[in-house]
């Protein structure tokens, strides 16, 4: 018994920890390889992704003046597509890892990438508040181990996943 119980506490204390300390983005993000479509594997619920029901993307396109547009796109229940553009801006200093992204001029949100495999086929984005939060792949599906590893890496920034809902009935591979 007291084996567990010392378990259960030093979970407890990482958790507090991993909370209380502030959500880091990682070090160096290279945006040539960041571009393209990412297909969402899961996420937090969001108010303006409520009519999301499966097949959800994020296309980032370089732009001339070194912004990048971003167009997230989802299928709707009635079958069809709803799109929503924006434009997503590097925050300086930040290894191109911190982005300030707008979908409705002036307003402007974090958009950080907090976790990302070193061969760029998945990503796991969030914000400061940890209110936020996406995991993203390259691919429509995400294998279970790489899945693991993209919650263990939002864990261990202090997101509680207890919220984190599938995108996509299909898009984890077992």
């Amino acid at each position: 018994m007291p084996k567990l119980l010392l378990i259960f506490l030093c979970s407890l204390f990482s958790s507090a920890y991993a909370e209380s300390t502030p959500v880091r983005s990682v070090p160096q993000l290279d945006v040539a390889r960041y571009l393209g479509t990412w297909h969402e594997i899961a996420r937090f619920p969001m108010y303006f992704q409520n009519q999301c029901v499966g097949e959800v993307t994020a296309n980032y396109t370089l732009q001339d003046n070194g912004d990048i547009q971003v167009i997230n796109r989802c299928r709707i229940a009635n079958g069809e597509f709803d799109q929503a553009k924006g434009r997503a801006q590097v925050v300086a200093n930040t290894g191109n890892a911190q982005l300030k992204v707008s979908f409705f001029w002036p307003f402007k949100s974090d958009y950080w990438v907090i976790g990302l495999d070193p061969d760029y086929r998945w990503a796991v984005v969030g914000n400061p508040n940890r209110k936020y939060l996406w995991i993203l792949s390259r691919t429509p599906t995400l294998s279970s181990a790489d899945l693991a590893l993209a919650k263990a890496s939002a864990a261990a920034q202090g997101f509680s996943l207890k919220q984190l809902i599938s995108s996509d009935s299909s898009s984890v591979q077992p």
